[in-house]
């Protein structure tokens, strides 16, 4: 069953960590993972170009006032802050206009890009869209992720590839992907190219 449940959703409290940090009471939990979720798309619209991989958020009490440390993990870190931290200021007012708390925004740089599948999957999604040909991509991807030296890869593109008319569903993989291995550092992400010919699936496991 490990091919149909989320790879990441499995493994958490095993090797991988929870992206939203904080305790509340039970009757608090429900607005508060909205509340994540609002940040999380805010971010995602704010930056369509920037490639992000992980956005963790804390939530802090300072002197009585509840502050949300916002750590975002990207490769293209000089357009997340912009001249003058002019962009990263702009997205600050934003969230605190959209849930009315203070807000504080750490930036770290990611530089192994073709280890993260969250990157990989939205690289391929960008050349997708900009008419690449499937094929072409997913070879280039799977070799760049084996030179960085990952043990093994997987890339799944579903939809109407070069326009077919029937939809179909391509799959590239090398190495060892053990997804029913629950020690195994498995890495997931999913994304969507939307082409001339409708929406294309992406998926990577790394």
């Amino acid at each position: 069953m490990g091919q149909k449940s989320n790879p990441n959703g499995l493994r958490l409290g095993i090797i991988r960590t929870w992206e939203s940090k904080w305790y509340a009471e039970d009757k608090q939990v429900p607005s508060l993972v909205c509340e994540d979720f609002q940040i999380r798309n805010l971010i995602k619209n704010h930056y369509p170009k920037a490639t992000i991989s992980q956005i963790e958020i804390k939530r802090l009490k300072k002197s009585n006032d509840e502050v949300i440390e916002i750590e975002l993990y990207t490769s293209k870190i000089g357009l997340i802050q912009g001249p003058d931290n002019k962009n990263k200021n702009s997205l600050v007012s934003k969230i605190e206009n959209l849930i009315k708390k203070k807000i504080q925004i750490n930036i770290f740089e990611v530089k192994a890009v073709n280890k993260i599948a969250v990157l990989v999957a939205q690289n391929i999604a960008i050349q997708l869209q900009q008419r690449a040909f499937y094929k072409a991509v997913q070879k280039s991807a799977v070799q760049k992720a084996l030179r960085s030296g990952v043990k093994g890869i997987k890339i799944i593109i579903t939809g109407r590839l070069g326009g077919a008319e029937k939809a179909r569903q391509e799959s590239i993989s090398m190495g060892v992907v053990p997804l029913n291995t629950l020690r195994a550092d498995i890495d997931y992400a999913c994304e969507e190219a939307h082409t001339t010919y409708g929406v294309l699936g992406v998926k990577v496991i790394i």
